[in-house]
């Protein structure tokens, strides 16, 4: 199955941010190796340079390093790590525009949360 890419956004990136949302759902623990880039590559058919590129940044950022001769593993604290990352950037760069949009709707704490459990 290969996923819909935004236009918009380098490929790359959407396959960094797709690692971080697995290793915050789970689906990737700490300890365990990230598939490798020859696999990825053939299974969305992209170039292995692409998928080169999204976990060279993941190394950078100490989510993930490398074990020579075996592949890249999920270092412990990883998912802490991109939780407090994750929710720093929601915290400044999304949410304004929800509460913006909350606050235009006039819509109530109650609602929101009578919708939420509703969906």
């Amino acid at each position: 199955m290969t996923p819909q890419w935004d236009p918009e956004k380098p490929i790359y990136l959407q396959l960094y941010q797709q690692v971080v949302t697995r290793i915050l759902d789970g689906y990737i623990k700490e300890g365990e190796a990230l598939p490798s880039v020859r696999k990825v590559a053939a299974e969305y058919q992209l170039n292995p340079m692409t998928i080169s590129k999204a976990y060279q940044m993941l190394q950078d950022e100490d989510v993930v390093e490398k074990q020579r001769g075996k592949g890249l593993f999920v270092m412990p604290g990883a998912q802490v790590l991109m939780l407090d990352r994750e929710r720093e950037s929601f915290l400044s760069h999304q949410w304004p525009e929800v509460l913006k949009q909350i606050t235009r709707l006039k819509l109530s704490p109650e609602q929101l949360l009578t919708s939420s459990l509703e969906g």
